[in-house]
């Protein structure tokens, strides 16, 4: 798929582009329907529950019934809301969250498209989903939805700083904002991936990212304790599920991306392991960090709101900038040591 976008457009070419994104659609799709049915699973055999159990065999179906009993459901609009923005903003939030999957590769042949600027596209895209979300609180003409997309806005706003940052470290490692060559230059095994020298940079964006995704603990435009479920409370039936939609859509985006910038994207940890495809290796990492996160949204608290931004800029971001400054003395000393010590 990469070399199709550099060819010249014709119908065929258009009719290959058109089914590959509902291929993708169709995949996504069905993650988002069954990472629902296992966060249930998985949330309830930490907590010693049962989960769902009764729709399907072993509850596979729970996850569709509810799809089917959200888009079945009366549309219903507030009489005093903007009612062009109230219906516009669920398609803003969810359209950048599909989009961004276009430059995370899978496979070394896996490759939607092959972008130089494949990490800004991202990072550009996946932004304008806050205005959806800030959008839909102001549009609902309710104080409580008002305040979740405000609180939304400063969450996103905040937390994209250190997570924009802490990736500058894979870009001057690598030399590229080309995701491809990311995930090439990190071959040959497991101490040549991202994580290890880049383990700061790692750390704040695994946080950043969480908060980005609106999840426990920095679940708070959601806060349903306070604000009877935040910016979305108005909504029902199918634009609801869009909200829910992108949020999910973006744990499958924010695993990829994890997975390629600092977990060695479709290489194996140790080079004996290379005959297993690659596609089987990435999968393995993005079900390891989709896991990840439902595990914490299992086993920590919401913290408050006083501390979420108190986090996010008196410890990320410094964090993020540290990484900086340490990368660029390991380029600048590092190789002279090297020749120093191994001459």
């Amino acid at each position: 798929m990469g070399g199709f976008l550099q060819e010249q457009l014709t119908w065929m070419n258009f009719g290959i582009f058109f089914a590959w994104g509902v291929v993708m659609l169709l995949v996504v799709l069905g993650f988002v329907t069954y990472a629902i049915y296992f966060e249930r699973k998985v949330i309830g055999w930490m907590q010693m529950r049962i989960g769902p159990n009764r729709v399907g065999p072993f509850g596979l179906l729970q996850s569709v019934a509810d799809v089917t009993k959200l888009l079945i459901k009366e549309d219903t609009i507030p009489k005093k809301a903007e009612r062009e923005l109230f219906m516009l903003a669920p398609i803003i939030t969810f359209i950048p969250a599909f989009a961004v999957i276009a430059v995370i590769p899978f496979s070394q042949s896996l490759i939607s498209t092959n972008m130089n600027a494949g990490l800004l596209y991202y990072v550009a895209l996946s932004g304008i989903s806050t205005i959806g979300i800030v959008l839909g609180g102001w549009a609902s003409n309710n104080k409580y939805a008002l305040l979740g997309g405000m609180r939304s806005a400063a969450q996103m706003i905040s937390y994209e700083i250190p997570l924009v940052i802490s990736v500058i470290g894979v870009i001057m490692t690598t030399g590229s904002l080309n995701l491809n060559v990311i995930a090439n230059a990190q071959a040959g095994g497991f101490w040549h991936w991202n994580f290890l020298p880049q383990i700061i940079g790692f750390f704040v964006f695994v946080i950043a990212g969480v908060s980005e995704l609106n999840r426990t603990p920095f679940d708070l435009p959601e806060a349903e304790s306070e604000l009877v479920a935040g910016y979305h409370v108005e909504y029902s039936g199918f634009r609801f599920a869009f909200f829910m939609l992108a949020e999910y859509v973006y744990v499958f985006a924010i695993a990829g991306l994890t997975t390629t910038l600092f977990l060695g994207s479709w290489h194996s940890p140790f080079p004996f392991l290379d005959f297993i495809p690659g596609l089987i290796w990435f999968l393995l990492k993005f079900s390891a960090i989709v896991f990840f996160l439902f595990w914490i949204r299992a086993t920590l608290p919401r913290i408050r709101v006083d501390q979420l931004m108190g986090f996010g800029w008196k410890v990320l971001l410094p964090l993020s900038l540290i990484n900086i400054f340490v990368t660029a003395i390991y380029m600048s000393v590092g190789p002279m040591l090297s020749v120093y010590f191994f001459k």
